[in-house]
């Protein structure tokens, strides 16, 4: 990869609000998923998804269904693989588990997710893991598809509610935050922690801090510049800004 003089000093952090344009709902929004039906993020609970197999059928036909399967990246994906391509991307940061940043051309090295990821699912008890599509083609005849190895329940490998952040992913957010020179929040409410304490982490560390959000956000008074316009056009004009 083409690496300029200077070390890379942007940290990148994304939420919901960059793959809604790609037919992918966010959550809390106004059109989010468990605005429109509190009781969806109900299926994301971990310990009714373990002890209740209704959650989990109802789980893994709303798995099944989800638009991730048939999206494709956006014009601020793009621009944020260019980013790590031009040499100025510490790593981008996301709370999305829809793969779109790699699918965009993002390296799995830069690329941080924090709350998992759809891609592939695991056993609760013996950690086997397959490619999630593996085990959509089970529902069919098996509607709670089990382990095959062990007989355990199967979830996919997003973080749900009362699960704790991958260890590993965590402290390379956390290194990102502190190392940037410039902290860039993209359509997240900055309301879920511990990933949204990244911000002011960044801010405490020097960084300057812009957020790309439609809607307000808790640290917008930490913020540097706030911008509210649709992520699509805002942010690959807002990359070439940075990169020059």
């Amino acid at each position: 990869m083409p690496h300029h003089h200077d070390d890379p000093t942007i940290t990148v952090l994304t939420g919901a609000g960059i793959s809604t344009s790609s037919g992918i709902p966010d959550f809390r929004g106004p059109q989010g998923v468990w605005t429109r039906d509190p009781a969806a993020a109900e299926l994301l609970e971990i310990g009714r998804y373990v002890r209740e197999r209704d959650v989990r059928v109802r789980g893994w036909r709303a798995w099944a269904e989800h638009p991730t399967w048939h999206a494709q990246p956006t014009a601020a994906h793009r621009a944020l693989a260019e980013l790590e391509q031009a040499g100025d991307l510490i790593a981008v940061l996301t709370q999305n588990f829809d793969g779109l940043h790699q699918a965009a051309g993002s390296s799995d090295d830069r690329t941080v997710e924090l709350h998992g990821s759809l891609a592939t699912t695991s056993c609760l008890r013996c950690t086997t893991t397959w490619p999630t599509t593996d085990v959509l083609a089970r529902l069919a005849d098996d509607p709670d598809p089990l382990c095959t190895e062990c007989g355990g329940i199967l979830k996919p490998d997003v973080v749900y509610f009362g699960e704790q952040l991958p260890d590993d992913a965590l402290q390379h957010a956390v290194a990102a935050a502190t190392d940037a020179t410039t902290f860039v929040a993209i359509g997240t409410t900055l309301t879920v922690q511990p990933v949204a304490s990244l911000a002011a982490l960044a801010v405490d560390s020097g960084a300057r801090l812009v957020v790309v959000n439609a809607e307000p956000t808790p640290y917008d008074h930490l913020a540097d510049e706030v911008i509210r316009d649709p992520i699509d056009q805002a942010i690959p004009t807002l990359m070439e800004r940075l990169r020059s």
